[in-house]
């Protein structure tokens, strides 16, 4: 398995990022040698790495398509975008929680700084034909079984589809069946709002305050709720002032918002945020102390936060060497960890909290090593994992979303700048 693992990776996801980091070095005009170490931090990195070489999810098929998509729209490319981001879509559904930053950007382009009608109307074209062709071969088969075999096929529940009247000798019933069936899977409402201990938002309250008591419909509109307010902000962002060099950022405080907020998370999912933030890597100002530390501690936290996972699939050894070799080679802001100066360079603010936080995984690893949890809770630790992990990826989400409007705001101000100059 790891060997197809390997295959995929070389066949799409390395070039991707390869392609991406060239476009990235012109967009944001830095040296080769920084891109070729933002390549080498985007390639090593340890939850990638460990998920996809032990526990084997392919996660790197998907993510190769979305880089891909995102160094299209670096080229100017929309239309070749819109083919990688629809196929990341069709081979994991856990793309979508790039898709309202994308559709954001995309929109945002056919509108400023001049309305393009044709230009919607290609976007629109593309991703229908993209979908059609993905999905054809599914509908043509439920056809031809139908047909051929006379198969009774039935709709299994779909909450948002079942005022529809379908009759079932239709010609069309099989593919609409097969069509259904697909948007059933990608929405697992049935599911609950959590299945496993995942460090987010909701895991975490109901630690506090037990959410199943509540109705599913319920937790379905709250959490529907509170995911769109927080992608709200990249998404409008990105709409209003669609920069290609702001795209990174917003896709990764979106899928922040996505993975805090949104249903059915698993802990594998933190893999979404941490690319695009790891790309930043390969931006302006990617390497300089404050961006590489907060970088470093997104994905040493990701790491640590699927440590009960990582220790079911016997991967404590691969887990602590490739988290803090990473870590080490990146410069993480912890003084023994931290490969040169970059770590005086920061903040009192960053210090204490990245400090505080790497602290705390140290002792729990202790805790959860050598001390039993107290009689009748055994997940006592797993919780402490949960409630130090969603409060971090809460900071995270927020430095990324203080970062996009910082970077939005300098470059309207040097575009007024430019302009007064002219």
């Amino acid at each position: 398995m790891r060997s197809t693992v390997l295959v995929s990776e070389y066949i799409l996801y390395i070039p991707a990022i390869v392609f991406y980091l060239r476009r990235s070095t012109r967009l944001h005009d830095i040296s080769h040698w920084e891109s070729l170490i933002a390549l080498a931090a985007i390639l090593m990195q340890p939850g990638t790495l460990l998920i996809d070489h032990a526990h084997f999810q392919y996660n790197t098929v998907m993510l190769g398509f979305v880089v891909a998509a995102m160094a299209s729209f670096a080229a100017g490319k929309r239309l070749w975008g819109c083919v990688f981001f629809v196929l990341s879509l069709a081979f994991k559904q856990m793309a979508l929680y790039y898709a309202p930053a994308v559709f954001a950007y995309l929109l945002g382009t056919c509108v400023f700084p001049r309305v393009s009608i044709m230009r919607l109307v290609s976007i629109a074209t593309v991703t229908v034909t993209t979908f059609t062709v993905v999905l054809l071969p599914l509908v043509t088969g439920g056809l031809v079984d139908s047909w051929q075999h006379g198969s009774k096929l039935t709709v299994q529940p779909v909450p948002f589809v079942q005022h529809l009247a379908i009759h079932e000798k239709a010609f069309y019933f099989p593919a609409l069946v097969q069509i259904l069936q697909c948007i059933h899977r990608v929405f697992p409402f049935a599911r609950g709002l959590f299945e496993d201990k995942v460090a987010n938002f909701w895991c975490a309250l109901h630690t506090f305050h037990k959410l199943h008591h509540y109705p599913t419909a319920l937790l379905q509109r709250i959490s529907l709720g509170a995911t769109l307010l927080s992608i709200l902000p990249p998404c409008l962002m990105l709409g209003i002032r669609p920069d290609r060099r702001s795209l990174p950022l917003g896709l990764a405080t979106t899928a922040w918002g996505f993975f805090l907020f949104s249903f059915q998370v698993h802990e594998k999912s933190v893999l979404l945020p941490l690319l695009p933030m790891t790309l930043m890597l390969g931006a302006a100002g990617g390497l300089r102390p404050h961006t590489r530390a907060w970088v470093a501690f997104a994905n040493v936290l990701g790491c640590w936060t699927m440590f009960p996972l990582l220790k079911r699939d016997q991967l404590r050894v691969p887990y602590f060497v490739l988290t803090l070799l990473w870590a080490w080679l990146v410069g993480a802001d912890v003084p023994l960890l931290s490969a040169n100066a970059g770590h005086a360079q920061l903040g009192p603010l960053t210090k204490g909290i990245h400090g505080g936080f790497y602290a705390a995984m140290v002792v729990w690893h202790f805790f959860e090593a050598f001390v039993a949890p107290p009689a009748g809770k055994p997940d006592t630790w797993v919780v402490v994992n949960v409630l130090i992990g969603a409060a971090g990826f809460g900071l995270c989400y927020l430095w990324c979303l203080i970062s996009m409007v910082k970077g939005s705001t300098s470059r309207v101000r040097s575009s007024a700048r430019d302009a007064k100059n002219k």
